[in-house]
């Protein structure tokens, strides 16, 4: 990984292409350019045979010229940093400042690795792609672009909770942990079955200290390093996804229990128009039934409209005087 700073100075993470991909990519280029070429030669040679020698060796000159360097800068420019082998292998290449490239810095990479691999066999790109930093080589150097790795590595799977420690799991104070040592355990769990059986053990103990120091309470006894860590990222992560499904669920409509203050009354889980005792003050599914043992409420009367000067309309309402 290399940090890019962009035009806005953001710091960006990319994934430097390694060499043994830029060049397997530059194989798969290289081929193509050839076939041209063995084309190119076919058609000029039967060409001749109607034409004079000038023109032959003219024709021959442009497709030359074509095939070494248009074919390079017409493919990275209008795909924006890729060729066909760079396409294969997942390559792109990009500005210093993580922009696309453009056909400035793709004709000056073209015309460099016209003298880097067809005048001189590659020796130049591979000398200074083994000295740079960031694996560049005479042409990426003069035009201020790097080539990247598109293809994400595949991750490692979440750890899983330990059966034996999951009640545990569920006491623990995780506001401590940071994202950073999280990242570390997650790294150290990741690559526990490509580390020696000491080196497991030292870092093992080393991370799980580090993480049991910001993390309470502290883990059974006898239980191993590599199982408290992914007992705690488990957790973690079960805590998240229940942070992020809550997040992301909306209110019932009319209130807490999908109902709310319209008439039906404070209700509890499963009533529908209930009140405390079984029948509110609304009765059973809203009917008007009183609580039994208690006076029958004397039924509503229909509000009389306010009396004016005017007539009333046909729907109850008197315009003001």
């Amino acid at each position: 990984m290399s940090e890019v700073v962009t035009g806005e100075a953001v710091v960006v993470e990319v994934r430097v292409a390694q060499l043994p991909s830029r060049a397997l990519a530059f194989l798969i280029d290289w081929a193509v350019q050839w076939a041209v070429l063995i084309l190119t030669v076919v058609l000029v040679t039967q060409a001749s045979l109607v034409t004079d020698d000038s023109l032959a060796t003219g024709l021959f000159i442009l497709f030359l010229v074509l095939v070494t360097v248009g074919y390079p800068v017409a493919f990275e420019t209008i795909s924006r940093g890729r060729s066909l082998g760079k396409l294969a292998l997942g390559l792109r290449v990009v500005s210093d400042d993580g922009g696309p490239e453009r056909f400035r810095q793709a004709l000056f990479r073209g015309l460099a690795g016209f003298l880097e691999f067809w005048t001189f066999a590659g020796a130049p790109a591979l000398i200074t792609s083994l000295l740079n930093q960031r694996g560049k080589r005479l042409g990426d150097v003069f035009a201020g672009t790097t080539v990247i790795g598109e293809r994400t590595p595949q991750q490692a799977p979440p750890p899983e909770m330990p059966p034996a420690l999951a009640s545990w799991a569920a006491t623990l104070e995780l506001s401590g942990l940071s994202d950073d040592l999280a990242n570390t355990a997650r790294q150290y769990l990741s690559r526990w079955n490509q580390l020696t059986p000491q080196m497991r053990d030292e870092m093992g103990m080393r991370v799980a200290a580090q993480v049991s120091a910001r993390v309470a309470p502290p883990p059974p006894p006898g239980v191993p390093p590599y199982a408290y860590l992914a007992a705690v990222l488990a957790e973690r992560r079960r805590r998240e996804e229940m942070r992020l499904a809550r997040a992301r669920s909306t209110p019932p409509p009319y209130g807490p229990q999908g109902y709310g203050a319209y008439g039906h009354g404070v209700q509890g889980p499963g009533s529908y128009g209930q009140g405390a005792h079984g029948h509110g003050a609304y009765g059973p599914y809203g009917q008007g039934a009183h609580v039994q043992g208690g006076p029958a409420p004397a039924p509503p009367t229909a509000a009389e409209p306010p009396r004016g000067d005017a007539p009333p309309t046909s729907g109850g309402f008197v315009p003001p005087v």
